[in-house]
C-alpha cells in the first residue's frame, strides 16, 4: 500500500445520516486518507452508535486496529473489536459475520451498526476481486426488514482507478472529502454482464469490467498441472488426485485433508447439480496449491455457501464447508456453466 497524506483537522461527515431506507442494509463505503482521515471514518461513527445504545461491531486489520482502540479508550470496551485475521483471507466469511452481529443484536432487542477494512495493503488479485465481489454481494444479503448501518473503509491513494470505481457501483452511499452522497455509478445487484458478438458473456480480469461480477470469467491461469474429467462413478479418482497434487507441493496432512474434502463437496455438487459430470485441473501456487472445478450447471443462489446454514438443514451445507477450509474460494456461474477455485496454502 502506497504512502499517504492526511485530510489534516477530523472532519464532520456531512449528510451521513441522509439515505437511510426504513428497512435493510444502509451500506456506505467511506473513502479516507491516512491515520487521521482513517479516524473521523470510524471514532464519531462508533460513538454515535454507542450513544444510542447499539451494538457495534468492527472488522479491521493490524494497524488499524490497534490505532482505532487506542482513539476510543475506555468507550472501546463497549465495542465488539475483531482482527480481520481472524476470519482469513477468504471474504465468503464476512456475511455470516453480520449474520450473527444482527442475530445477537435480534436477541437483546438493539440496533445494529459495523464497520470492515476489507481490502488489505497484501491483498492479491483474486483477493481482490473476492473483496469486490463480496461488496456487490452484500447489498442482497441484507434485503430486511432489519434496519442497519455498515460503512466499509477504503484508503482511496492506496486504490487503483479500476478498484475506485467498483467501489462507487458496489455501494449505494459513498462518504469522500467529508460529504456522503448517493453513489450515481451504483448498479444493483444481478445486472447481467456486458455480451460479446456472438452472445457470450465477455471475458474478464481480476476487476474492473463491469456488469453483473458473479457472472465473470475467472482470468485464464494458463495449462494446468493436471486435468481429470469425472462424473457419478469416479468421485473417489478426483480425492485421490486432490491429496496428491496437494502431497505434491509440500502441504501438510491437514492441509492436504481440507483439500480433499473441499473438492469432493464441490465435485459431488456438479455431479447432483452441474449436468451430471465435470472437469477438475490443479495449478501450483506460491508454495500452495490452486484446484478448480468446472461444469455445466448454473448456480441460481449467488449467495451460496456465504449464509450460515441452519443446524435442522439436511442439505446445502457443501458450499459453506468449502469456503470454511479454503483460504480463498472464487465461484462464478453464468450462462456457460460454473466454475469454483479453490486456494489452500
Amino acid at each position: 500500500m502506497k504512502p499517504v497524506g492526511a485530510f489534516g483537522p477530523a472532519i464532520a461527515a456531512r449528510g451521513v445520516e441522509s439515505g437511510v431506507g426504513a428497512t435493510g442494509i444502509r451500506h456506505e463505503a467511506f473513502l479516507y486518507l491516512g491515520d487521521i482521515g482513517f479516524l473521523s471514518a470510524t471514532r464519531d461513527f462508533i460513538l454515535a452508535g454507542l450513544a444510542a445504545d447499539e451494538d457495534v461491531l468492527v472488522i479491521l486489520g493490524e494497524p488499524r486496529l490497534t490505532l482505532l482502540r487506542g482513539a476510543l479508550g475506555r468507550a472501546g470496551k463497549r465495542v465488539d473489536l475483531v482482527d480481520l485475521a481472524d476470519l482469513g483471507r477468504n471474504p465468503a466469511r464476512l456475511i455470516p459475520a453480520w449474520q450473527e452481529h444482527l442475530e445477537q443484536g435480534d436477541e437483546r432487542d438493539r440496533t445494529v451498526r459495523g464497520i470492515v477494512e476489507p481490502v488489505r495493503s497484501d491483498c492479491s488479485g483474486p483477493e481482490l476481486a473476492e473483496c469486490m465481489l463480496h461488496e456487490e454481494l452484500t447489498n442482497e444479503a441484507f434485503p430486511g426488514p432489519r434496519s442497519w448501518r455498515l460503512r466499509c473503509l477504503y484508503e482511496a491513494a492506496a486504490l487503483d482507478p479500476a478498484t475506485t470505481d467498483l467501489v462507487w457501483q458496489t455501494h449505494p452511499m459513498v462518504v469522500k472529502g467529508g460529504l456522503a452522497r448517493p453513489s450515481t455509478r451504483f448498479r444493483p445487484t444481478g445486472v447481467q454482464p456486458a455480451r460479446g458478438a456472438a452472445g457470450g458473456a465477455v471475458a474478464a480480469g481480476a476487476v474492473g469490467s463491469g456488469g453483473d461480477l458473479f457472472a465473470e470469467r475467472l482470468p485464464d491461469l494458463g495449462p494446468p498441472w493436471s486435468e481429470i474429467s469425472f462424473g457419478p462413478t469416479n468421485l473417489g479418482l478426483v480425492r485421490a488426485a486432490s491429496a496428491a497434487a496437494a502431497r505434491a507441493v509440500r502441504l501438510g496432512s491437514e492441509r492436504v485433508d481440507d483439500l480433499e474434502l473441499a473438492v469432493h463437496e464441490v465435485a459431488t455438487n456438479s455431479v447432483r447439480h452441474g449436468g451430471g459430470r465435470g472437469t477438475v485441473r490443479f495449478w501450483p501456487d506460491q508454495g500452495g496449491l490452486v484446484c478448480e472445478v468446472t461444469d455445466a450447471g448454473l448456480v441460481a443462489d449467488r449467495l451460496v455457501g456465504r449464509r450460515r446454514p441452519a443446524l435442522d438443514l439436511g442439505g446445502g451445507r457443501g458450499l459453506w464447508l468449502v469456503n470454511q477450509l479454503c483460504d480463498l474460494v472464487q465461484l462464478r456461474s453464468g450462462p456457460t456453466g460454473t466454475t469454483v477455485r479453490m486456494y489452500v496454502h
